[in-house]
């Protein structure tokens, strides 16, 4: 995006360059300042914060980079949006019955999170889905509505079979949801030992089928889920055992992030075809969980690229509850209460990761090296190419220094060419290169192998952050997230760049950015200003993030802190986490630090016997060792 010389660049031009009006989705913008902000709601108005504004207060309290900020209040607000737009479509089309969501753990399993949500999700009854016995263990200690549900899904032992029927005996509505046929008899064996009839869903394998990443979470590839075949089973061996009014729920999960509204209204209508069915054959019923899969739009494009979604809540919401509506029109059977196990439509916005750059590898290509020598007929060519490409040549000279140029690396490889004639002709090929970028600019069309030119002259910006700790989905699913500076945003950024983080690790970097029209293969950043931090900020990346991460380099959890807009609009910082220490993340590796600290003292007293040190060099080496292991993962930017 580039500007007219004569005018002057602006925080709205920042706005478009790094699409923060489509993705912030009302919650992030532009201050007049150049500032990224947040909107927070509290129980009277809207409040707008500059995010650098918090950072500054962190600071104060001694809080370093990179630190992840959570805003609880986003937390409610998304709650409330999704329960109060399907209570819109509840009234709009006529459905005669209630919608009830459960907040899927595994999304993000922060203490926080569960708390925020089943205190938030009180008044709309909002529970919670669990799928292993830990999650199941966390979720009873905060299931406190007995109108809420707690679904509970995934592989199932004897011991999460009989912990989650005591919570039904104890008031909490718990159903058992048969992801394997093999689950059903010991559900009932367990059920008759404790004494209490069991609530208890299917999970059935669609044949619909969702386009993305998770597209093998739907159909017969699926892992989970009931064939048809396997339902009937079920059912069969209900009735044997006189339980079939134990079945109340009918599963599915079509995929998370399903980014086409075609294939979530294909799969309400084929799910309420089995409902029915179910319905028929004599079982209790009662409720529909559709599972998970409203979308985030991380891009901002509103399209079905896999980073984005082609549909509004409302246009979800209403397709869901009409596709109800009309396929159960002419069956008689009531309208079941709905469910829905969304997790990162409700999360994302949550959090945000700010990192500060610690240098930048610029892209050296301005100076012609000398090669010292008489330029032979290579060099000779491609200093004409230099001087005389054109918008009327610009490929056929593209071409031809590429073969000139490859014709003195050979020459290299075989002896003939010197390492000065390399290096000329390298400085000379990238100077054409950058040429021709600046005369793409200005031209209309363009062939394509000369728009991705740019993308070869990028600088390496050193952010201090572990992208394998913080952002894992971005190294391991291509995941895009909005990234972009919290500051400056009146200055035009100059500079395209890529991402480093700090581990030792080629795969450590962000090559790959939203835009509106397709990825980005570069970020326009700014210079660095040598007397204040340069941070950038990865948005949206409250679900699934903060627990898949791992120990890459042993670069640990960040510094964490909690935003909470409270009844009066003031901002309290309700909670603050320190980040792993070094000491944290060795003993998660199965070191002991104390052992560390005594085998480091033994070396250290063999060095004083071997006069390497003085007695007085160990005492400050041991500090030293001791205070680092005390310390911070992340890098201290003096």
């Amino acid at each position: 995006m580039k500007k007219n010389i004569l005018e002057k660049w602006t925080y709205k031009d920042s706005a478009e360059l790094y699409g923060i009006r489509y993705w912030g989705n009302r919650y992030f913008s532009i201050s007049e300042k150049g500032e990224v902000t947040v909107s927070l709601q509290d129980s009277g108005e809207k409040k707008t914060i500059s995010i650098l504004s918090i950072i500054n207060e962190m600071r104060e309290r001694g809080l370093s980079m990179p630190i992840l900020l959570r805003f609880q209040n986003l937390l409610n607000d998304r709650l409330k949006l999704i329960h109060n737009t399907f209570s819109k479509a509840i009234k709009e089309n006529g459905y005669t019955n209630v919608y009830k969501g459960v907040y899927p753990i595994k999304v993000n399993q922060q203490e926080e999170v569960i708390k925020e949500i089943t205190e938030s999700g009180k008044v709309f009854h909002h529970g919670l889905e669990a799928g292993s016995k830990a999650e199941l263990i966390a979720a009873l200690a905060y299931m406190h509505d007995p109108e809420a549900y707690l679904i509970c899904n995934g592989y199932k032992d004897k011991e999460f079979i009989d912990i989650a029927l005591f919570a039904l005996k104890m008031g909490i509505q718990v159903i058992l949801v048969i992801e394997r046929p093999e689950e059903l008899p010991m559900i009932i064996e367990r059920s008759q030992a404790i004494n209490i009839k069991p609530r208890v869903g299917i999970r059935i394998k669609l044949s619909t089928r969702a386009s993305g990443h998770w597209t093998d979470s739907g159909g017969d590839k699926s892992v989970f889920g009931l064939t048809t075949a396997q339902t009937i089973r079920v059912i069969e061996y209900l009735k044997a055992n006189e339980m079939l009014d134990c079945l109340e729920l009918l599963h599915y999960h079509l995929g998370s992030q399903i980014t086409n509204i075609q294939d979530i209204r294909a799969a309400i209508t084929e799910a309420c075809r089995y409902y029915i069915a179910l319905c028929r054959e004599g079982a209790k019923m009662g409720i529909l969980d559709i599972g998970g899969g409203l979308a985030v739009d991380y891009d901002g494009s509103q399209t079905n690229f896999g980073s984005s979604k082609n549909y509004t809540i409302d246009e979800y919401c209403g397709d869901i509850i009409e596709g109800i509506v009309s396929t159960m029109k002419e069956s008689n059977v009531p309208h079941p209460v709905l469910v829905s196990e969304t997790g990162r439509a409700i999360v994302a916005y949550y959090s945000v990761l700010l990192f500060n750059i610690l240098d930048v590898n610029r892209f050296e290509y301005e100076e012609i090296i000398d090669s010292g020598e008489e330029s032979n007929e290579y060099l000779q060519n491609l200093e004409e190419i230099l001087k005389g490409i054109s918008q009327k040549n610009i490929q056929e000279y593209y071409h031809d220094s590429l073969y000139y140029r490859d014709k003195i690396r050979s020459d290299f490889i075989h002896g003939i060419s010197s390492l000065r004639e390399r290096g000329k002709a390298e400085s000379l090929f990238w100077n054409i290169v950058k040429k021709i970028v600046e005369i793409v600019k200005k031209m209309r069309y363009v062939p394509d192998e000369l728009i991705e030119l740019e993308e070869n002259l990028v600088d390496i910006y050193y952010g201090n952050f572990s992208l394998f700790q913080s952002i894992p989905d971005a190294w391991a699913i291509d995941q895009l997230f909005p990234i972009m500076p919290i500051q400056r945003l009146n200055e035009e950024p100059q500079f395209p760049a890529i991402i480093a983080d700090t581990t030792c690790d080629c795969d450590g970097k962000i090559t790959k950015f939203i835009d509106l029209r397709d990825i980005k293969k570069f970020l326009p950043l700014h210079d660095l200003d040598d007397h204040k931090d340069y941070i950038l900020g990865v948005f949206l990346v409250g679900a699934y993030q903060e627990t898949l991460g791992d120990l890459h380099n042993l670069f640990g959890d960040t510094n964490v802190v909690s935003i909470y807009l409270d009844d009066e609009g003031e901002i309290d910082f309700s909670r603050e986490l320190a980040g792993d220490s070094i000491a944290d993340v060795l003993s998660y590796v199965e070191y002991d630090p104390k052992e560390l600290v005594n085998r480091f003292r033994i070396l250290a007293e063999k060095a004083i016997r071997k006069c390497h040190i003085t007695p007085q060099e160990r005492h400050k080496i041991m500090n030293m060792y001791e205070t680092c292991m005390r310390g911070y993962t992340y890098f201290k930017k003096e």
